[in-house]
């Protein structure tokens, strides 16, 4: 028999979601304070970190067999983790297929492999579904929406790659495609002037940990003449949705984005 990991850390989100998904979620003896999916997560699980900050000891007290981090972001409390002999596997999710990649991967962690490849068949069923809706649309319309997504206001930070990707999916053009490829929140910094030549036909808002606010979007001076502005086309969809590296980016992520793009 495999010896698989029987106490499990995690500490984003998105890999308690895939746990609970995969019907193993009574491997998980904690969880980061930020974990809202799914939501009896945060009733029956210890949080015992936040998010880039907290008590190591909170950690090490549950006794885990694996803790499992993400990105840089993480890099310290996996270091410390490490050199306190815990094991860490640190995922780095910047594309859809990242995602659907973590997703195989931690299932093969705790022997659920074929669970988790049902998981990503169906997701990938998903996104073949909403390319095919994107298609005919285009092809009735002749047009794709130019889109703007801002992940944080203060400064303007555009979308991640997986946020632009899924952008694209559901026929819709990501104005900053080429900056999302990058990995780094520096190099997605657009200044306003580049947002106002962008011109873009629909502002979505995913302010991470705050709610959006359109009026502040319309009230930047020089964007009353966007055309998003001008028609009133500004969006929200909620950071924890698609700005989770998991399987709710593409279950609700794409189906929030055909919505706002069929208006």
């Amino acid at each position: 028999m495999p010896r698989l990991p029987q106490r499990i850390v995690c500490l984003t989100t998105e890999t308690v979601e895939v746990l609970y998904a995969l019907g193993e979620q009574q491997r998980i003896v904690g969880i980061s304070g930020y974990t809202v999916r799914p939501p009896e997560a945060r009733k029956e699980k210890p949080k015992v970190f936040a998010f880039t900050s907290g008590d190591i000891d909170k950690i090490l007290a549950t006794q885990p067999d694996l803790v499992l981090t993400f990105s840089d972001l993480q890099s310290d409390i996996s270091r410390d983790l490490i050199k306190a002999g815990v094991p860490v596997y640190a995922f780095n999710m910047r594309s859809v297929e990242d995602i659907l990649g973590m997703i195989e991967t931690l299932g093969r962690l705790v022997g659920a492999e074929a669970r988790a490849l049902a998981l990503v068949d169906e997701l990938e069923a998903q996104i073949a579904e909403t390319r095919a809706i994107a298609a005919e649309r285009h092809a009735r319309t002749g047009r794709k929406p130019r889109v703007y997504f801002e992940e944080w206001d203060e400064p303007l930070i555009s979308g991640i790659r997986w946020a632009s990707e899924l952008i694209e999916l559901a026929g819709g053009e990501d104005v900053f495609a080429e900056r999302a490829r990058s990995p780094l929140a520096k190099d997605r910094m657009p200044t306003a002037e580049e947002v106002i030549a962008a011109a873009p036909d629909i502002i979505i808002g995913s302010w991470c940990g705050k709610h959006f606010r359109p009026e502040r979007i319309a009230a930047r001076p020089g964007w009353e003449d966007i055309p998003a502005v001008r028609d009133g086309r500004l969006h929200e969809i909620k950071s924890a949705v698609i700005l989770t590296p998991g399987p709710v980016a593409i279950s609700e992520g794409l189906p929030a984005l055909l919505g706002i793009f069929d208006l």
